[in-house]
């Protein structure tokens, strides 16, 4: 089972940075189109699509580490973050499937003997 949470816990960190490019190819590409025709409100758009989106994408990566770092709070952020995949992004095949493979693993017995310092 460690095997599958060291590899949950990079998935997450890489649901981060592909979730972070993602939303910056986005907001460019809604820039170049000039479907907004003033740059303050480009940059207006740009700021909150950031402040919006900035602070799950970071807990995708504090997650990761925590997972990685066998921390219990860091399983915990992982099934919320699992939960809320399935939830709103459930339309998205790549964070469902992440959402979903991380409620599979997290709530194995032997995962929560990993994470509780246990010997599996």
């Amino acid at each position: 089972m460690d095997r599958h949470v060291r590899i949950l816990g990079w998935l997450w960190i890489v649901n981060g940075v592909l979730s972070i490019l993602g939303l910056i190819t986005g907001l460019g590409i809604l820039n170049l189109t000039e479907s907004i025709p003033n740059a303050s409100d480009a940059l207006l758009v740009t700021g909150g699509g950031l402040c919006f989106f900035l602070p799950g994408l970071i807990a995708d990566f504090v997650a990761g580490w925590g997972v990685l770092q066998y921390k219990n709070w860091g399983r915990i952020l992982a099934i919320i973050l699992a939960i809320f995949n399935i939830l709103f992004l459930c339309w998205l095949v790549i964070p469902a499937v992440l959402g979903i493979y991380t409620l599979v693993i997290m709530f194995n017995e032997e995962t929560k003997a990993l994470f509780a310092g246990e010997q599996a």
